[in-house]
């Protein structure tokens, strides 16, 4: 892996509304993906994740706007020409949606899909382009790829196009990848197919990957590291292994422990309360209303993130709770 980053987040906020009704989603998050890594961005719906994968591509609609710095190889992408930012998005980067038949147009085949971007971007000839994708698609186990180039969207299964749209974003051969809950619409078995495939492909090019899901289970199973987002901000950073097995913030032991159990019976345990997004947050911790640990402190004052041992933590009680947060996790 390397030691500088691919994609740099630092400080970033995303705001949207007009003038008189400006709202805040995601506020001073801090976040690396380097080559060969793999991090994943776990989070409920509203959290924030997709907002900031679209701010890291400037994709987001004109009435958002973003603050802090996106640097991508050293580079301010926040502050990319129109031509340097038509080169980043075909070349650079590449974003895998979560669902399929609503990024493919069904009157279109899967070989126009597949080749109309690199071709017409000159980026391939024809030729070249058609090998590459059928070169890909046999490289990840599609059966008959001249075949799949003849076909529509509706004429293949869910997950046979979740993988074309694997090999549209693996095509340019990009450094960098964002997967947007590339498995939600899919069953479990097929789920952990395409997951398969992403991580050997990420492995064997050495891509950065950012992987974005609500599952902390899904994630822990693909990254390198997890970044878990609550209401617009990240709340703990470390290794996968340790933040999934020893939670640190109340949060991520509440997103487990709330997760049923393959091979035991136990009692589930839900997060009291409901999500909030960044712009319902008042001056304190945005998790403190949900929170059975939360004091008047939490409430009051917003904790940023920080060291603790292994990880960063955002929790003014991390140290005192500690002990208490597997017990929640396992009981």
């Amino acid at each position: 892996m390397s030691g500088s980053p691919l994609l740099e987040l630092r400080d970033v906020g995303i705001t949207a509304g007009d003038r008189r009704n400006r709202r805040t989603l995601v506020r001073d998050v801090d976040l690396t993906v380097a080559a060969g890594e793999t991090v994943g961005l776990v989070g409920e719906s509203g959290s924030g994740k997709s907002m900031l994968v679209k701010s890291a591509m400037r994709l987001l609609p004109r009435h958002a706007g973003t603050t802090g710095r996106i640097g991508f190889e050293g580079r301010s992408v926040l502050g990319f020409s129109r031509r340097e930012l038509a080169a980043y998005r075909s070349r650079d980067v590449a974003l895998i949606h979560q669902d399929p038949r609503a990024h493919t147009n069904p009157l279109r085949t899967v070989g126009d899909f597949l080749l109309e971007g690199v071709v017409g971007g000159r980026l391939l000839g024809p030729r070249e382009a058609r090998h590459r994708a059928l070169d890909l698609m046999a490289s990840i186990g599609v059966t008959d790829p001249e075949h799949r180039l003849t076909q529509y969207p509706h004429q293949l299964s869910g997950g046979l196009l979740q993988r074309m749209m694997i090999v549209a974003a693996l095509l340019p051969s990009p450094k960098l990848v964002f997967a947007d809950e590339p498995t939600t619409a899919l069953d479990v078995t097929v789920q952990s197919e395409v997951v398969a495939i992403l991580q050997e492909q990420i492995r064997e090019r050495n891509l950065g990957l950012l992987f974005i899901s609500h599952d902390l289970d899904l994630a822990a199973a693909v990254t390198d590291s997890l970044a878990v987002m609550y209401a617009g901000t990240i709340v703990e950073r470390g290794a996968t292994a340790e933040v999934h097995s020893r939670p640190r913030h109340p949060y991520t032991a509440g997103l487990l422990a709330c997760r049923p159990s393959a091979t035991a019976v136990t009692r589930l345990e839900p997060i009291p309360g409901r999500p909030v997004s960044a712009y319902e947050v008042g001056s304190g911790c945005a998790f403190a209303a949900r929170c059975r640990f939360a004091t008047e402190e939490c409430r009051q004052d917003r904790p940023r993130l920080r060291t603790v041992e292994d990880r960063l933590v955002a929790c003014h009680r991390v140290e005192q709770i500690s002990a208490e947060l597997p017990r929640a996790v396992h009981s």
